[in-house]
């Protein structure tokens, strides 16, 4: 098993310390948070082993699980990937672009391998379509949350925006050509309200709109491609194909049959994928284990994590024009 070691005792770093603690595939050896109050309270109430020296840790495990604020990603990062650890970091992977490259090339001169925090990619919902979202032309999602003091340090594209935009990312096989955005301030400091207009080389474009001062929670995603329309609810965990195929010379009486101008005649059909129930956040730390011992890339490598950010950064610098 491999030893690891978390950094962040707080609300996530809590589920991550319990998980792993769980898991059968890592040996939680401790953490490591440097309130000094809640990290003996967090270790007197769950009996995790708490480490007073950060070098401690890290000197003590193989990997290394960053859950700490995004401003002390890219410090926790380079020192673990100094000392030759792999590095499992929450998303956002850095605070800027540079961090997040120069982290990159750190991985690759120490041989390490990195995995990036993106959740939604786990979600049972959004597994069960991937495969069947080909070449998208439109994507819409929604990301509605309710007020949380918590992650307001951040502006609301990387708090929650960038979830959808890592989703994207995935799916859309082409580079971005165009982004058009803007963004509100209500409460926070920074953009609590943001809607965003990605335009791809290939023709594809997207609309996200996230907001974290929202009445309900929403967290839905739009799929838009040739004779097919998919849509994917990452909070109720339930999805939606529909698709389009020639329709048969003689339908039947219940067969749901589209003309258009041309006269050409398009049976609409249903799919039900088959959602499988799991724990996101566990499926992704040990997925990274497995990629670690057979040596495989990560579903979520570092680099993946470093253009959601970019595309992310892109937005907010977009709110300024």
């Amino acid at each position: 098993m491999l030893k690891v070691g978390v950094l962040g005792a707080g609300h996530l770093g809590k589920i991550h310390l319990r998980l792993l603690n769980e898991s059968n595939k890592y040996e939680l050896v401790g953490f490591y948070d440097p309130d000094e109050i809640n990290a003996k309270k967090v270790a007197e109430e769950f009996g995790y082993s708490y480490f007073e020296n950060i070098n401690a840790l890290m000197d003590a495990v193989d990997v290394v699980d960053i859950v700490t604020p995004t401003l002390s990603h890219f410090d926790c990062a380079k020192k673990a990937i100094e000392k030759g650890k792999h590095i499992f970091i929450e998303k956002p992977i850095t605070n800027t672009a540079e961090e997040a490259e120069e982290l990159l090339q750190m991985a690759k001169k120490h041989n390490i391998k990195g995995q990036v925090g993106h959740v939604e990619r786990f979600n049972p919902a959004f597994l069960s379509v991937k495969d069947k979202i080909e070449t998208p032309m439109f994507i819409e999602t929604h990301r509605l949350a309710e007020f949380n003091p918590r992650g307001t340090d951040v502006p609301v594209v990387l708090d929650l925006m960038i979830h959808d935009i890592d989703a994207i990312l995935s799916v859309v096989n082409s580079e971005v050509k165009k982004i058009n955005a803007s963004g509100v301030s209500v409460i926070s400091k920074s953009p609590d309200i943001a809607n965003a207009r990605i335009e791809f080389e290939n023709g594809c474009v997207a609309n996200l709109t996230s907001s974290r001062i929202s009445l309900k929670n929403m967290r839905k995603s739009r799929f838009f491609q040739r004779d097919a329309y998919i849509s994917v609810d990452f909070l109720e965990k339930k999805v939606e194909v529909v698709k389009m195929k020639d329709a048969p010379k003689s339908p039947g009486d219940f067969d749901m049959i589209l003309q258009n101008a041309e006269g050409e005649k398009k049976q609409i059909y249903f799919e039900n994928p088959e959602i499988e129930a799991n724990n996101a956040i566990l499926d992704e730390l040990e997925t990274f284990a497995e990629a670690i011992n057979n040596n495989t890339e990560p579903v979520v490598t570092l680099e993946q994590g470093t253009k959601a950010l970019q595309v992310a950064l892109q937005i907010i610098e977009s709110f300024k024009n």
